[in-house]
């Protein structure tokens, strides 16, 4: 079976990448223009344009292609009419009203057809699993008493999900001092380190509900480890089977060195 791995920005794709080699799959590059990853090697490469999408899924029928995996940052393209061709034509109105909904609207409408052209669409956490790392205190230091900072997490997260904005979260005490917007995790964590006020604040990460796990789960790596440092953050809280955690060691390394927690809860 022919996996396409549609790569995007940051450092999954590279992870996934190494894995598929590592099992030995067959692989296929795919990089969307304007969001070309940083995978090395001598892949197969299939670059494609949103404008160009109806091509590009009959391109990987006739490849042999069953899997596709959609992995890395690529935000939503504004889309050149000169550049659509014939294929693409008939899907636009459907695309384009799914566009109008939302990031999570336009996913949804990606996946569908994908599945339509008869590709099962599998999860990054699928191919690596080892991604999500186990429940428990991962540092040295063990985070305080955040049961009711959680609730008012996940109740803030339903008002994020209707609104189609963030997984990120800053909780203090027992209170959402902050939530993600569309300028991404690092912005929220650069405001508050403009403003100083790091001092027992927690970073909560997690999925929205209804979230397509497959295409859109939520990510931390060693960038987000640092920024939380930069910040002066207490620590980081996930929960357990639907956060990636990109080189979780190099995380370990530098929340332990500044006497920060993470916590993974089930």
């Amino acid at each position: 079976m022919t996996l396409a791995l549609i790569a995007g920005l940051g450092g999954l794709p590279i992870v996934l990448a190494a894995s598929l080699q590592k099992q030995g799959r067959s692989l296929i590059l795919c990089e969307m223009y304007g969001f070309v990853s940083k995978v090395t090697g001598d892949f197969h490469r299939i670059p494609f344009r949103f404008e160009t999408l109806g091509t590009f899924l009959s391109a990987l029928k006739k490849a042999g292609v069953t899997e596709v995996c959609m992995a890395g940052e690529i935000q939503r393209p504004k889309v050149d009419p000169s550049f659509i061709d014939a294929a693409t034509m008939p899907l636009v109105p459907r695309l384009m009203a799914a566009m109008a909904k939302g990031d999570d609207g336009t996913l949804s409408a990606v996946v569908a057809l994908f599945e339509e052209y008869g590709f099962s669409v599998v999860g990054a956490h699928d191919i690596a699993p080892e991604l999500l790392p186990m429940p428990g205190f991962h540092t040295r230091v063990e985070p305080p008493d955040l049961t009711n900072a959680i609730t008012a997490a996940e109740v803030a997260l339903i008002d994020m999900g209707q609104m189609d904005l963030g997984q990120a979260l800053l909780l203090q005490g027992s209170e959402v001092i902050a939530r993600e917007d569309g300028r991404g995790t690092a912005a929220m964590l650069k405001d508050l380190q403009t403003q100083g006020n790091g001092l027992g604040v927690t970073l909560f990460k997690a999925p929205k509900p209804n979230q397509n796990m497959r295409v859109d789960m939520p990510l931390i790596g060693p960038d987000t480890a640092k920024q939380v440092v930069d910040a002066g953050l207490a620590g980081i809280v996930i929960p357990y089977g639907v956060v990636m955690v990109l080189d979780l060691p190099q995380i370990i390394i530098t929340l332990d060195m500044h006497g920060l927690f993470l916590w993974v809860t089930h």
